[in-house]
């Protein structure tokens, strides 16, 4: 757990200076075709920061496997129509002693990509899978602007 530690004390003085655009509480997800039972009770809280062409976001949240994972990512979003965007993003969770569950992993770290769509307050978060334990996660929640 020494990984999150430090990426979240990095970011904290630079999140001290501007304060967040956006937090989102993650509530849950929707693991496709699963071969196991996974957790789909998801709480979690991130704080996302809007920039001219990405957001940053940092928080953390249950993981499908009952454990709490830090979490870091990238996104880029287009409105479509207004109050409704969608978009991509990248990002890297620690999975605590889960790591050798995933094919990419650096030890527990694990890089996760996939579609997002928020529309006013709901979002939506769409991950591919490699089909081992599950063919694809949805995870969706609540977010609020902070302006």
């Amino acid at each position: 757990m020494k990984l999150p530690a430090l990426i979240l004390a990095a970011l904290l003085p630079t999140t001290a200076l501007a304060g967040p655009d956006r937090v989102s509480i993650l509530l849950g997800s929707e693991h496709f075709n699963a071969e196991e039972d996974f957790r789909e009770f998801n709480p979690g809280v991130f704080l996302t920061w809007e920039g001219p062409t990405f957001d940053y976001s940092v928080g953390v949240f249950q993981n499908s496997y009952s454990n709490v994972s830090p979490l870091i990512s990238i996104g880029y979003d287009i409105e479509v129509a207004p109050e409704f965007e969608i978009g991509a993003f990248a990002g890297l969770a620690v999975y605590p002693g889960e790591g050798d569950r995933f094919d990419h992993s650096i030890g527990d770290v694990v890089p996760l990509v996939g579609l997002q769509a928020r529309y006013r307050n709901v979002f939506a978060q769409l991950l591919p899978a490699d089909g081992q334990s599950t063919d694809g996660v949805l995870a969706f929640g609540l977010t609020f602007s902070l302006d």
